[in-house]
């Protein structure tokens, strides 16, 4: 499978719906870095009228995760991926159309070949940022993956 964002966010409404209905959808992935969207809507909002933190949280998320599958797919090999670890910090109002990214494709190659190697299980801690309309950080997640080789 070639990982595009038409596919992933197909894969979004069938395997992770709450996301796909909140509004998150990806805009571009490559092997160094991909980039989620999600606009402040109705359904994602909370009482303050700002975009509710755990859809914030999906999209950042989403954006280290696509990273790490797309390196395991091309691996080659069976490797569990899980997040052990989160930070967050909420610097604005979340309004309007938010952009994550995560730029550490190459820090994730880096570490599931490592795993391989070794056969010993690896953590990588991975950011996104989420970036408003006017160039502006809203939120900066901080999400510690444990990969493992399967036997």
């Amino acid at each position: 499978m070639k990982f595009t964002p038409s596919k992933i966010n197909f894969y979004l409404l069938f395997k992770l719906p709450s996301a796909y209905f909140t509004g998150i959808r990806v805009k571009s992935i490559s092997e160094e870095k991909s980039t989620v969207y999600v606009k402040h809507r109705w359904i994602n909002q909370n009482p303050f009228k700002s975009m509710f933190w755990a859809v914030q949280g999906m999209a950042a998320e989403f954006s280290t995760g696509m990273l790490v599958l797309q390196a395991i797919y091309k691996s080659k090999r069976k490797i569990s991926m899980l997040v052990t670890n989160m930070d967050a910090t909420f610097t604005k109002k979340a309004t309007g159309r938010i952009r994550f990214e995560c730029l550490q494709g190459e820090e994730v190659k880096a570490a599931i070949q490592k795993a391989i190697e070794t056969g010993e299980g690896e953590t990588l801690m991975l950011t996104s940022e989420g970036i408003n309309e006017e160039g502006i950080s809203v939120s900066k997640f901080q999400f510690e993956w444990s990969l493992k080789v399967k036997a």
